[in-house]
């Protein structure tokens, strides 16, 4: 199994500062993604979630689709780039006025 905190960073690092913290004895943590100094994303994981790498991937999925929403992009084309499996793109997320190349899934 791949490392769970690996595919978090994996997923963010180029765009986001990450911080992860755990949260309880349950093994929660939180994850908490951050730009310039600001917070764009905050999510609980649960250590169930954490585990399953389907379930930590819909989880990533989920944080980039309200990213790319906040953002400004169509809902409708990152809904389908998310169901059309490894073959579409998400939109990349905006730095500093600038797009990045397409994130895979």
């Amino acid at each position: 199994m791949d490392n769970p905190f690996q595919l978090i960073t994996d997923a963010f690092a180029p765009d986001y500062q990450i911080n992860l913290s755990i949260q309880g004895l349950d093994g929660c943590i939180m994850l908490t993604l951050s730009n310039s100094g600001h917070v764009v994303a905050k999510r609980m994981i649960s250590a169930e979630q954490r585990n399953d790498p389907q379930r930590l991937k819909r989880l990533v999925q989920s944080i980039q689709f309200g990213i790319a929403i906040e953002q400004g992009h169509s809902a409708v084309a990152i809904l389908e780039a998310m169901t059309d499996g490894d073959n579409r793109n998400l939109p990349p997320p905006r730095v500093k006025g600038h797009s990045r190349p397409a994130m895979r899934l």
